[in-house]
């Protein structure tokens, strides 16, 4: 017999399985003899109150065994000799289209700028190491896109956008731990996740699907009105209807479209930086304890958000136990993001936080735009992204090492004279943040901080560093497209997808998205 119940009780209760069938039997009158397992169904965190409590969702197995299967399986047979559909980029919207087509019989052909998931990653240390950049191989381009080294967080608050269980449930088939079913934050960890990206390409090309690297798109091919294929910078051309699924950075791409007239537009984002506490303080603060998360808990998460003048203003993309890195995908650039490892063991806790920008706050912020032959209004945002890089790329003298600030310092526009240590490898210099960030945007952080620091004590402190800039939030363009057949609104064939184009925000939500446009290639291919 199988019994399911919703538990609320002491983490390490939670923690143990032998104290879970204890507390079982006794909350719940069952006999512990009769108790072959429990698996858990979902978990969450409840830290509102001193005492802290896990949130359990538990099915109890009753005199039986459970299966093997912890998720359910997605069924790949071969498509080799199937109509072909061009995928380029393999992050997590290319991958997950590719996978879907396969699923739905058809034969996808995945282009890739980068490098695989393990040569990416020398090239990826050498950021820090040799402050040099690989233009074609870095935080953004090569497989697995800009989740595979940015930490592998699942969670996202669009349930409405698709089926988020069955893009977890992929993700476990190919080889990511089952906790991510149950958890409330999903997380696979940057160490692991690129196990996980390689056994995704490997079903691709053992159901007779291809997978190409260090093959860049040079420009679609076009037939009246039609996209029937692409070029690649090395010579090569691939026929067949084409899901583009290229990542937010990929700006030769919107260039690209900009100078041969292909409908886009500026999109907001949110702009500005990293912030790094020590992870013990994060801890005392969200788990109401000096002690800090103690023996049972992970390091804890924390999530701000406000309105300040009209915008909002609100953490992103928090990693807790995590580490600050480089995350620049060109020359004269310095970018930042945050990343964790499974165990979330480092001593740093960072988040983004960002300032919400509209396209028509550009021009009030009195920053000239670039002056190249690709100047339009579609690229406006884009180009404000680039300005604020640059400046950073200046400010730690040409190289990778990022300008920074302590956080108190910043809200009382002071210097900081010495800066605390910080997880960010390539190097920190101290320099006035609040002086040379739009007032735009600082004046707005500086506010944010302060309301933040009111409702969680201990906060807003000097112990905290704010490392410049994070301007890589979110696609700059939108790509448009048919909501209905997801195709672009004037070039049938041409499926723009995910978070590059301007209709995702994460892991999960390119995943979805991959899904769809891999569903409408599907359908377009049928009516042929």
């Amino acid at each position: 017999m199988i019994q399911e119940y919703q538990l609320r009780i002491l983490p390490e209760i939670a923690a143990d399985s032998d104290k879970l069938k204890q507390y079982l039997s006794k909350e719940k009158g069952l006999s512990i003899s009769q108790i072959m397992a429990t698996r858990v169904l979902k978990r969450s965190i409840d830290a509102r109150q001193r005492t802290i409590f896990v949130n359990l969702k538990v099915r109890v197995y009753l005199n039986e065994q459970p299966s093997d299967d912890e998720y359910e399986k997605t069924i790949y047979n071969n498509v080799e000799g199937k109509p072909q559909v061009i995928v380029v980029g393999a992050g997590p919207g290319g991958l997950f289209a590719a996978l879907r087509l396969i699923e739905l019989g058809l034969r996808p052909i995945v282009v890739e700028r980068g490098k695989d998931v393990h040569e990416r990653r020398k090239d990826i240390a050498l950021i820090s190491t040799r402050q040099t950049v690989d233009s074609e191989s870095n935080y953004s381009f090569g497989e697995g896109g800009a989740g595979a080294y940015s930490d592998g967080k699942l969670y996202t608050r669009s349930k409405k956008r698709g089926n988020v269980d069955k893009i977890l449930n992929v993700f476990c088939q190919h080889g990511a731990s089952t906790a991510i079913l149950a958890d409330a934050h999903p997380h696979i960890g940057t160490d692991k996740l690129p196990r996980v990206i390689e056994n995704m390409r490997n079903t691709i090309v053992a159901c007779g699907g291809e997978v190409h690297f260090q093959t860049k798109m040079s420009g679609l091919i076009i037939k009246e009105e039609k996209v029937v294929g692409i070029e690649t910078v090395e010579g090569g051309v691939w026929m067949g209807p084409v899901i583009l699924a290229t990542g937010h950075s990929a700006r030769d791409v919107y260039r690209w479209f900009s100078r041969n007239h292909i409908a886009m537009e500026a999109k907001g984002l949110a702009i500005g930086v990293r912030l790094e506490h020590p992870s013990a303080l994060i801890d005392q603060i969200q788990y109401h304890n000096k002690e800090g998360r103690g023996a049972y808990l992970p390091a804890a998460e924390y999530s701000f958000v406000t309105q300040v003048a009209g915008r909002g203003v609100y953490s992103f993309c928090m990693c807790p136990g995590g580490f600050v890195v480089p995350a620049a995908s060109g020359p004269e650039q310095v970018v930042v993001n945050g990343m964790s490892p499974s165990t979330r063991g480092s001593r740093w806790s960072n988040s983004g936080m960002v300032v919400e920008i509209h396209p028509d706050d550009i021009p009030s912020m009195n920053i000239a735009a670039e002056q190249d032959a690709d100047t339009a209004p579609e690229l406006a945002v884009m180009q404000f992204q680039e300005q604020l890089e640059r400046i950073c790329w200046q400010q730690g003298g040409m190289k990778q090492i990022a300008p920074a600030q302590r956080m108190y310092d910043f809200v009382k526009k002071k210097l900081s004279y010495e800066l605390p240590d910080s997880s960010y490898s390539a190097g920190l210099v101290s320099s006035p943040l609040h002086f040379w960030l739009p007032e735009f945007i600082s004046s707005r952080l500086g506010e944010g901080f302060k309301i933040f620091g009111r409702s969680s004590y201990g906060f807003l402190t000097n112990e905290a560093v704010m490392i410049g800039v994070e301007t890589r939030t979110s696609s700059p363009v939108r790509i448009l497209r048919n909501p209905e057949t997801m195709q672009h609104v004037t070039l049938q064939g041409l499926f723009p997808c995910g978070e590059g184009a301007g209709y995702a925000g994460g892991i999960v939500s390119a995943a979805i998205d991959g899904e769809k446009c891999a569903e409408s290639a599907v359908a377009y291919i049928s009516k042929l």
